[in-house]
Parts: C-alpha cells; structure tokens; sequence
C-alpha cells in the first residue's frame, strides 16, 4: 500500500516513515509543506495519506486544507489527519467532505504503534477512524438541549465506539455484549437522530457527523 507523509516536524516525519515501513506500507513521499503534499499525490498517487493539521508557511490549518483539497481531487484517497491536540472544526470539516477513507487523530496516538497502524488499515479499508480523546472531548462538551440528548448512556457509548471507527463485532467486545445488541443500538440512534433507512455505512457516519456537529461549543 503506497503512502503519503506530510509532517513539517522532520523528526515526526522520519518516524512515521520509519513505523509504516516497517509495518509493511511503500512510502512513495514524505513532505513538509501542503503544496509540496498535492504535488506528492499527484506524482505519486498514493493509496492513504497521513497529513499534519498545521503546517508552513503560518502553522494554522494548512495541513487539512491541503487534505480536504486532495479528497475533492480523488475521492478515492484514504486520508488520516494529524494534529496535537483536539480540533472539532477540522474533524467535522473533513468528514464533511466524505463518507469514508477518512481519520482524525491525535499525534500521541503515533507512539502507540498498534492502535495507530490498526486506525490508519481501517481507514484504508473504507472506515472512519476518530481518536478516542477526540472523542471523549466532544461527549464531554455536549450541550443537553441537542439531539444526542435524547440517546441512552450505553447508545452514546456505542455512538462513540462508532466515531472512532469500529465497526459491530469490535463494538460488541469492547462493550461486552453481543452483536445483535449492539444492532439494536446503532437502530434506535438512527432513529433518535432521524436518519432515515439507507446504507448502513452511510447512516454511521451521518450519525457521527450529527454527533460532531452536536457537540460544537
């Protein structure tokens, strides 16, 4: 699987080389700048892209900018986004932009090579990946007159597992309970958030987006 590495840290970004090499990923280019990324996928067409949120010349939000760019341009590209802390907007905005290939987590996670290489094959795979903290975060800053304020507390648990990007078998272990549960679950949230029957994939990352929207401060 080809990769792209955006990362202006050029420590950080010889360390991701170094990490997905050895797991196993060609990377085809890393790069320190957002212009120098959109050239790399178009050069390289990459299959997954790892991008920092903040990059040259003013550190601000470059680096998802550059990775919406690229998704609009190939709507195929997988695409995992960087950043050193929480950043709700740039989440929501990237998972505006498609209903799948895409992950948003935070840098910390890189160090913990497992959990990082799982999200980045589960996004490559055509799922989400929203790192937990990411999660934790917004849950914790949501407002109760929205519309996750009518979900149970073991619907949000589940609602948040699925805006990390696991999928029913994975939910129902870290949950114990059974799939079928959990089923029935992800079937009331959609539900209580009036998403109307249509592809399941499609309906959880609505249902995410609801979330992510829902939780803005």
């Amino acid at each position: 699987m080809r990769v792209v590495i955006a990362e202006d840290d050029a420590l950080l970004r010889e360390g991701l080389g170094l990490i997905l090499g050895n797991q196993g990923y060609e990377v085809a280019a890393a790069v320190g700048d957002a212009e120098a990324f959109l050239e790399a996928v178009e050069e390289c067409d990459p299959d997954i892209a790892v991008v920092d949120v903040r990059m040259p010349p003013t550190h601000t939000d470059e680096g998802v900018r550059a990775a919406v760019r690229a998704r609009r341009d190939r709507p195929d590209l997988a695409v995992v986004v960087l950043s050193a802390y929480v950043e709700q907007s740039f989440a929501t905005d990237l998972l505006a932009e498609g209903s799948r290939k895409v992950g948003y987590l935070l840098k910390e996670r890189v160090g913990r090579v497992e959990a990082f290489t799982e999200a980045l094959r589960r996004v490559a795979e055509g799922g989400t990946a929203i790192d937990p903290e990411v999660v934790s975060q917004l849950f914790a800053r949501r407002r109760a007159s929205d519309a996750l304020a009518d979900l149970s507390e073991r619907e949000r648990d589940v609602l948040a597992a699925m805006a990390e990007g696991f999928g029913n078998s994975a939910i129902a272990k870290r949950l114990f309970v059974t799939e079928n549960t959990v089923h029935k679950h992800i079937r009331s949230i959609f539900r209580k958030l009036g998403l109307s029957p249509d592809d399941d994939s499609d309906r959880r990352v609505a249902a995410v987006l609801k979330y992510l929207d829902g939780s803005r401060p």
